[in-house]
C-alpha cells in the first residue's frame, strides 16, 4: 500500500512528523507491506540562501514580527522538537533553498535510500548546521549513506531530478496540500502535521484494511505431485 509523505527539508514540523509516524509504524504489523515514498515540497521557493543571517531574523520578515518575537516561536518549537527526541539548533542553522536537498533526496531514492537521505537531511539542517543547499555538503552528506558520490555530484551540478521535485510540487498542489508535512494513505485518507502516533497508526490500519479488501492475495497455482501429508499419508 502506498503512503506518500510531503514535507520541506526546513519545516520544523515535518521532522517532528517523521518521527511520530516512525513510532506508529513500529507499531503496525504490516509494515512490510507499504510502498512508502517522501514527495517534495518548498515552502520558501524563492528562498536565496544566505549563511551569514539568522533563523530567527528570517522567521521575523517573512511574518513581519520583531526578533523577539521570532526567537520566542523558535525556542517553543525546539521545545516540541525536545519532547520528540531531538535536538533543535535554530542559531546554528544555515538559511538555505531546499530544491538541491529536494534533487539529492530523489537521486537517493534511486538507490533505495530516500528514507535514510529525508533522515540525514533533517539532522543535517536543525542539529548540525549544515548548509542543504551547497553541492559539496550534500555529496559529503551522500557518502555517509553510501550513495555514489561522483554519480550524485553529477546529478546535482547537471539538476538531474528537477522536474521529479516540480512535478511532486505540481501534484501537492492538485491535492490541494496546504502545508507541510502532509501524509497520504493510499490515496484515500490524510493526516496534517505533526501528529499523535495513534492518529498515524488509525490511519495506517483503516487505510491498510480497506486496501487489502480491494487487493486480496492470489491463490498459489499448484502443479499437483507425489507429496506426504500430515499423519503419514503418503501418495
Amino acid at each position: 500500500m502506498k503512503v506518500e509523505i510531503w514535507s520541506d527539508v526546513v519545516c520544523p514540523f515535518c521532522y517532528i512528523g517523521k518521527v511520530k509516524f516512525d513510532a506508529a509504524l513500529e507499531q503496525f504489523p504490516y509494515k512490510d507491506k507499504l510502498d512508502i515514498s517522501w514527495k517534495s515540497f518548498q515552502l520558501m521557493p524563492e528562498l536565496e540562501t544566505q549563511p551569514g543571517k539568522s533563523i530567527d531574523q528570517v522567521l521575523a520578515e517573512t511574518k513581519d514580527i520583531s526578533l523577539a518575537q521570532a526567537k520566542q516561536m523558535n525556542a517553543s518549537v525546539t521545545q516540541m522538537a525536545k519532547q520528540a527526541g531531538l535536538t533543535y539548533q535554530f542559531d546554528k542553522a544555515v538559511v538555505a533553498n531546499t530544491v538541491k536537498a529536494h534533487q539529492f533526496a530523489h537521486f537517493a531514492k534511486t538507490a533505495g535510500k530516500q528514507i535514510e537521505a529525508e533522515t540525514l537531511l533533517f539532522r543535517s539542517y536543525f542539529t548540525d548546521g549544515k548548509n542543504v543547499d551547497d553541492i559539496a555538503t550534500l555529496v559529503e552528506l551522500g557518502a555517509e549513506i553510501g550513495l555514489d558520490t561522483v554519480a550524485l555530484k553529477a546529478s546535482l551540478e547537471n539538476k538531474t531530478h528537477a522536474a521529479d521535485v516540480q512535478n511532486d510540487i505540481a501534484e501537492a498542489a492538485q491535492l490541494g496540500v496546504r502545508g507541510v508535512p502532509f501524509f497520504v494513505f493510499d490515496r484515500k485518507y490524510a493526516v496534517s502535521g505533526a501528529q499523535d502516533p495513534t492518529v498515524f497508526l488509525q490511519a495506517l490500519e483503516q487505510s491498510f484494511t480497506e486496501w487489502q479488501k480491494a487487493n486480496p492475495a492470489e491463490p498459489l497455482q499448484v502443479v499437483e505431485g507425489a507429496v506426504c501429508e500430515p499423519g503419514g499419508n503418503c501418495d
